[in-house]
């Protein structure tokens, strides 16, 4: 006969195993979208403040001149329609006024059942849950897409008295400053944040004692997007290549999973 403690035991593990599954799901489900014929290409897009912004949609079909094409596309907790199409047409007399000529589908793409929407002029309000829909003679559906928001910039860097200096000038949420040499050592570097009356940080970091002809890798980055510099000091001045990272999910589904997981084993633990 188990003893209480190996009853306890063996219903911790089995409440563990119960909440990944549920986790799991949920994550899934998050990622997949709904299970119909409608998808993205990115269900979690990333857009730079003041930039424009494709938010992918299509009809998974093979027909290339689908008829009754019918497109809508809304925003969570907006009154009022983003965007929609019908009858052959634009039909924007529901269109919520944070939209109005910001927004534009593409007519001949339709026909092939891609539905993606381009958004003009991102701004912060633009952030947040979008679905769209769509109806025509080859099936229809709809997915969520989960807009985020930020601003993020390249930096420019210059060299001047052993100190080589990374600038840049656009950054929401604000950023955090690590520096690296070539064999990816991490680097003691000091950095300062400025911030506009729009809420957007400037950041200037600085990394002192730095050798010519050395490769130095500067990454400011936060939660959403990060910017990788590779910065090479020569004679004549400073050679840098930046690229973007984004991050695949919102953080919130991951730290939830991580919360709970937590949770359980502590208390299986205790027990």
């Amino acid at each position: 006969m188990a003893s209480l403690g190996q009853i306890i035991f063996g219903s911790m593990i089995t409440l563990i195993i119960l909440f990944s599954a549920i986790i799991i799901l949920i994550l899934a489900l998050s990622f997949s979208g709904n299970l119909s014929e409608v998808r993205s290409s990115s269900m979690f897009p990333i857009a730079n403040l003041g930039d424009d912004k494709l938010l992918s949609c299509y009809l998974n079909t093979a027909e290339n001149n689908l008829r009754e094409v019918k497109v809508t596309w809304e925003k969570q907790d907006l009154t009022g329609l983003v965007y929609q199409y019908a009858n052959g047409a634009p039909e924007l007399t529901d269109q919520n006024s944070q939209f109005k000529e910001r927004t534009q589908l593409f007519p001949d793409a339709l026909l092939k059942g891609n539905a993606s929407l381009l958004l003009r002029s991102v701004t912060s309000r633009d952030d947040g849950q979008y679905t769209c829909s769509i109806s025509s003679s080859g099936g229809g559906g709809k997915v969520d897409i989960h807009l985020r928001t930020a601003a993020f910039s390249a930096p420019t860097f210059k060299f001047s008295d052993g100190v080589l200096t990374a600038q840049a000038n656009r950054w929401l949420p604000k950023p955090n400053v690590t520096w690296t040499n070539y064999d990816g050592d991490f680097l003691v570097g000091s950095s300062s944040f400025t911030q506009n009356s729009a809420g957007i940080f400037s950041v200037v970091s600085t990394l002192p004692s730095v050798n010519i002809s050395d490769t130095y890798t500067c990454r400011i980055g936060n939660k959403l997007v990060t910017s990788v510099s590779r910065a090479t000091v020569t004679d004549s001045g400073v050679l840098k290549n930046t690229y973007f990272t984004y991050s695949a999910a919102p953080s919130l589904l991951a730290s939830t999973y991580l919360s709970i997981m937590t949770a359980v084993l502590c208390i299986c633990y205790l027990t």
